[in-house]
């Protein structure tokens, strides 16, 4: 059945370069098709339709769960009053629907039509962002244009990841997304400096010019936020840039530690005195390749979810485990110190033991599944009161509304 889109007052403010309706449009076309219509009487009174408020930002989660769940009326409460902003029915109750979100009509639910609020929908928790943030439909304006640019970039962020990416890039990762998308830059287009930036980090390191390489090693780990970011704030994200971005992720750490190595190998022949240098190159791309296979195993055969969501000590052992960026700052340590040859051997005991780590992780929730079921994220139980006012709260989750 063809799904139709109605935008009621859409807003001609642009948060992130979109007005409301561009924006629904464009979430709507990441999972299904929709035809937007400007009139409802066009349609036949069986058509399943959808109507927002074009006058409110929405989550791409909310647009989501809204457009897969017929029947229903999404109603905030303001200013002490109940006030409908958007709605899922047929045809036949579209009007009636849309006089609610108008507040022209005294009625406040439709007769077989479920009445949900914010509050009451499962979808705080973000799997492809680890974390667990509120939905949101939020009022724009052009005071408030700002803020809620501010509020879909935090949205954006993922909760669980390592302490550079979590909190030295998030203001100037922001600034580098607007000006992206001021002069028009596409996820795509960022991704590709960023494959430059890898080649040539591994160039230099090779060549043994460190402080060069982590210049520009450092420079691709910002621009590795930025993109992520602007597809999602701009609702570009794609199956190529996906992939693109996650197999250079992916592939280009232990190449830079090898090239790092051969650098070595000029200046260090045997490895520094106390140590071989193959035997490092060796542990580091073990270690890494053990410390990826155990995150993938966890997630497809134990939990369908991330390791490092699953309990709050894993969220916290993410923002050092052995991957580049806090290994950046183990190389960059080394070079300060004028011992790139000990920055190595720290990344490949650091490599080494936080894999071991992880595999004993694997291991303990093997034996939890085994003896009590299925295992469950610690923020699918923020709402139950269980982890309320730790630390681990406040780190790695958006539980408070910002605007």
């Amino acid at each position: 059945m063809t799904l139709y889109t109605y935008i009621h007052g859409e807003s001609m403010e642009r948060i992130w370069g979109l007005t409301s309706g561009q924006r629904i449009e464009r979430v709507l076309k990441t999972f299904m098709e929709s035809t937007r219509v400007d009139d409802l009487s066009v349609l036949k009174r069986n058509d399943s339709v959808l109507i927002f408020h074009g006058g409110r930002l929405f989550d791409d989660r909310l647009i989501q769960y809204l457009a897969e769940t017929p029947n229903m009326i999404l109603q905030l409460e303001e200013d002490g009053k109940k006030v409908a902003v958007a709605a899922h029915v047929s045809a036949g109750l579209a009007h009636q629907a849309l006089e609610m979100i108008e507040e022209t009509s005294g009625s406040e639910s439709l007769v077989g039509v479920k009445t949900r609020t914010l509050e009451t929908l499962p979808i705080a928790f973000q799997q492809g962002l680890r974390k667990s943030a509120p939905p949101f439909a939020l009022p724009i304006s052009a005071k408030k244009a700002g803020d809620l640019e501010q509020r879909l970039y935090d949205w954006s962020y993922k909760g669980v990841t390592d302490l550079v990416t979590k909190w030295v890039w998030p203001l100037p990762a922001r600034w580098v997304v607007g000006q992206c998308v001021r002069f028009g830059i596409h996820p795509n287009h960022v991704t590709f400096i960023g494959l430059v930036l890898v080649i040539l980090a591994g160039v230099l390191f090779a060549c043994g010019q460190y402080g060069w390489g982590l210049l520009a090693g450092w420079v691709m780990t910002l621009l590795d936020t930025v993109d992520g970011k602007l597809a999602r704030v701009t609702v570009t994200s794609s199956r190529f840039g996906h992939y693109f971005d996650h197999v250079i992720d992916l592939v280009h750490p232990p190449v830079w530690y090898v090239l790092w190595g051969l650098g070595l190998g000029m200046s260090y022949p045997n490895g520094g005195g106390w140590f071989s240098l193959t035997a490092l190159l060796w542990c580091i791309v073990i270690g890494y390749v053990l410390g990826r296979l155990t995150e993938g195993l966890f997630s497809w055969c134990l939990g369908g979810f991330g390791i490092f969501c699953w309990r709050p000590v894993d969220s916290y052992f993410r923002l050092i485990t052995g991957r580049r960026n806090p290994n950046l700052i183990l190389l960059t340590a080394g070079v300060l110190l004028g011992r790139p040859d000990l920055g190595l051997a720290t990344v490949a005991f650091w490599t080494v033991g936080t894999s071991l780590f992880l595999l004993a992780r694997l291991g303990m929730a093997g034996w939890v599944r085994m003896t009590r079921g299925p295992l469950r994220s610690w923020f699918m139980d923020l709402d139950e009161g269980t982890h309320a006012g730790s630390l681990a709260v406040r780190i790695f989750t958006k539980r408070e509304c910002l605007l």
